[in-house]
């Protein structure tokens, strides 16, 4: 099957490179000549350096390179069996977008984006044949992360779902299927993990760099929520943010804050602007975290509750199940243990126990505990046994 791929970013790339190592022909489309000289550049760069570490032989990095072409004109996605979209997170722009590449691409063929958080039934609504539409969200950067969530929208057929998800298996990936809902798994059940860590700053609990410090060495997350943000950029993490909490009615679940706000305002994007939460220049000296135990456990304890009470009510919502919630979280963003397996080790009348007790204290919807979680502990049940 002929690969197509709109946008010649970092992701687009990514997923070029995969289609490509996997003896795909692959067409990449970006009107900007300079993106499709970058995305060639870069791709050379990452093919020399995986034949000097002997991951791949002269012969595989050529064979690879001659599976792609670059082009600047859309018409050439005219014989692909799938497109895949990854441009700007705008509704607005993907649905023309989508409108045209109908009107293009062969009659079977399949129309994915990549989007993160936008609804996929909404950018399928333009199309003639909208079963053929389907969202498959790789996570950055695509080649190394295992992770690619698929999501069929209200209109696709089972038929492009499999389709979809038996490609993308062939490309060794590791598939879940979810819920057309905002954020899908992994980014809605991760809301928690920046936005409570935000709310523990605001209230004057920790610093950022406390608070890092017992995710990462009490926890066991590879990265703290602050570091993050500013390895994903502080402007996208809050659009995301600002999407979901919108997307779900305002639910006070997934509101916004003023600290993250302030930064995007600020200017203080992450590591790409130099300075975020952190400050990434050369002589710089961040605040150092105190290494205080019983604080840590506390900050760990608040943000994994949360979590866990995002991943049991994305099974309650149907959003996924409970296998592939815990696999997307361990396999899409590197959490230590599946949030659905933690909550069994910890016990689920305690992690009901500890949401209770910040519930009745805030008052705020927030802290709710899932029905499901409430339902589960009445009957002594666990997720996995």
């Amino acid at each position: 099957m002929k690969v197509g791929v709109l946008g010649g970013g970092t992701m687009g790339s990514g997923i070029v490179q995969v289609a490509a190592q996997n003896g795909h022909q692959v067409v990449l489309v970006d009107l900007n000549e300079q993106i499709l000289n970058k995305s060639k550049h870069q791709l050379d760069k990452i093919m020399n350096r995986l034949v000097e570490k002997e991951r791949i032989t002269q012969e595989q990095a050529n064979h690879t390179r001659s599976n792609i072409h670059y082009s600047q004109d859309i018409h050439d996605f005219a014989k692909c069996g799938i497109v895949i979209e990854a441009i700007i997170e705008n509704l607005e722009i993907k649905s023309k977008v989508f409108a045209q590449l109908e009107q293009i691409t062969p009659k079977g063929c399949i129309l994915a984006s990549n989007t993160s958080s936008l609804s996929i039934a909404s950018i399928g609504s333009v199309l003639e044949d909208p079963s053929k539409m389907i969202g498959i969200h790789f996570f950055n950067p695509a080649p190394l992360m295992p992770l690619v969530e698929i999501i069929p929208a209200v209109q696709t057929s089972s038929t492009t779902l499999k389709q979809a998800r038996d490609l993308i298996d062939d490309w060794k990936k590791i598939t879940v299927v979810c819920k057309d809902t905002p954020g899908f798994i992994v980014n809605r059940v991760a809301r928690p993990f920046y936005g409570e860590a935000l709310r523990i700053y605001e209230e004057g609990v920790a610093d950022f760099a406390t608070i890092d410090w017992a995710m990462t060495i009490i926890g066991g997350f590879r990265m703290g929520p602050f570091t993050l943000m500013d390895y994903i950029g502080n402007d996208i993490n809050y659009t995301v943010t600002e999407t979901v909490f919108s997307a779900f009615y305002y639910d006070p679940r997934y509101k916004p804050s003023f600290t993250q706000k302030r930064h995007v305002e600020a200017g203080y994007f992450g590591r790409k602007s130099g300075r975020g939460y952190f400050d990434y220049s050369e002589d710089a000296q961040n605040q150092l975290a105190n290494e205080n135990h019983e604080l840590g456990r506390q900050i760990v304890d608040r943000i994994l509750i949360m979590l866990i009470n995002e991943a049991i009510d994305a099974v309650f919502l149907n959003i996924g199940s409970k296998e592939d919630v815990d696999l997307a979280m361990t396999k899409g963003v590197n959490y230590p243990k599946g949030l659905l397996s933690w909550c069994d080790e910890i016990g689920l009348d305690v992690v009901l126990e500890k949401l209770e007790v910040m519930f009745q204290e805030y008052g705020e919807d927030r802290y709710r505990p899932s029905p499901l979680l409430r339902r589960m502990v009445q009957n002594n049940e666990k997720f996995f046994t």
